[in-house]
């Protein structure tokens, strides 16, 4: 197989145990192609650790769990110091924390306070870390999936913007239909019977990392036009100097996106199109993955709160001004 046919593989091994949550595993994917990391928002219960799980059991790689609480220290994330008794008499060795995995989840990342989010932070930008003075390399293979829960707000400490902006795409998980809802209990009685040992186990194929390597290397390579650089350009603008394009979303916008919006509408789009087997980069690629790339990095004003607007909604009325090239 190819490198494209391995990660369509892949992909169908994560869609068979994550129901109704095709778009989901889409982002998930190019997030992992296009080497960034996710936020991922949700109601409890709708397998969003699930889906992270089912991402690092089906690759060869090393996969942590960080369950963010308001006690939590940062070296409970990077690691410490630790003093060894020696025949020498003893001395300081860094052990590392969890951070230091492949696939990293950070669940529900927003009971966390500054300290640690500032941590982790570090990690996702830099791809390193720092203890007493020390600079510690994340793997090569490095991605960082945080979840939260937009309905709980006793006990959170907010992300702040600058943190929010290094999430490559945020991720809204809903409600599976009620059809994909059965089959949802009819994946997990199965699960059950293979643990009981009453159903036979069947052995996870798992992609090897080299084929991740890979595929960047080929999503590099992939054709962006100047006139599609330019539309992905004028959308971000958009989000900057509203007042140009309509009057009602100049009323809506209180601050623009910034560049990263752009550099990651880039990446997505190129991933996008890769994994649909092409080599250009086309209008559908870059409206696909725009409201995941921006949602997150829109601030709204309280008028369009006050009307019952989300980001979504703004986004999808400067899809609609901003032409097409």
């Amino acid at each position: 197989m190819n490198t494209l046919e391995q990660v369509k593989a892949l992909k169908t091994r994560i869609a068979a145990s994550i129901i109704g949550q095709e778009e989901v595993v889409d982002r998930l994917l190019i997030g992992l192609l296009a080497n960034g990391n996710l936020l991922i928002e949700g109601l409890p219960g709708l397998a969003k650790t699930r889906a992270i799980k089912a991402l690092a059991k089906n690759m060869v790689s090393e996969f942590s769990r960080v369950q963010f609480t308001p006690d939590l220290l940062p070296s409970d994330i990077t690691g410490s110091e630790v003093f060894h008794q020696t025949p020498a008499g003893g001395e300081f060795h860094f052990d590392p924390g969890p951070i230091f995995a492949n696939i990293v989840l950070a669940d529900e990342i927003n009971r966390a306070p500054a300290k640690v989010q500032s941590a982790l932070l570090e990690a996702m930008e830099e791809r390193q870390i720092t203890v007493n003075g020390k600079s510690h390399a994340m793997e090569p293979l490095f991605m960082v999936l945080a979840t939260q829960n937009p309905v709980e707000q006793e006990g959170t400490y907010p992300l702040p913007e600058a943190q929010l902006d290094r999430f490559l795409m945020k991720v809204n998980i809903d409600y599976p239909s009620v059809e994909d809802e059965v089959k949802v209990i009819e994946l997990v009685r199965g699960e059950e019977q293979q643990a009981q040992g009453t159903k036979p186990h069947s052995e996870t194929e798992r992609t090897e990392q080299e084929v991740i390597f890979a595929a960047r290397r080929e999503i590099a390579a992939v054709n962006v036009d100047p006139a599609m650089a330019r539309y992905m350009a004028d959308l971000v603008y958009a989000t900057r100097t509203p007042e140009k394009y309509d009057a009602e979303l100049a009323g809506w916008i209180e601050i623009g996106v910034s560049p990263r919006a752009s550099i990651s509408l880039d990446k997505c789009a190129r991933t996008q199109a890769w994994l649909n087997g092409r080599a250009d980069v086309l209008p559908e690629d870059v409206r696909a993955i725009a409201k995941d790339v921006m949602r997150h990095r829109l601030a709204l004003s309280y008028q369009a709160q006050g009307a019952g607007l989300d980001a979504d909604g703004v986004i999808d009325k400067i899809i609609e001004l901003v032409a097409l090239p």
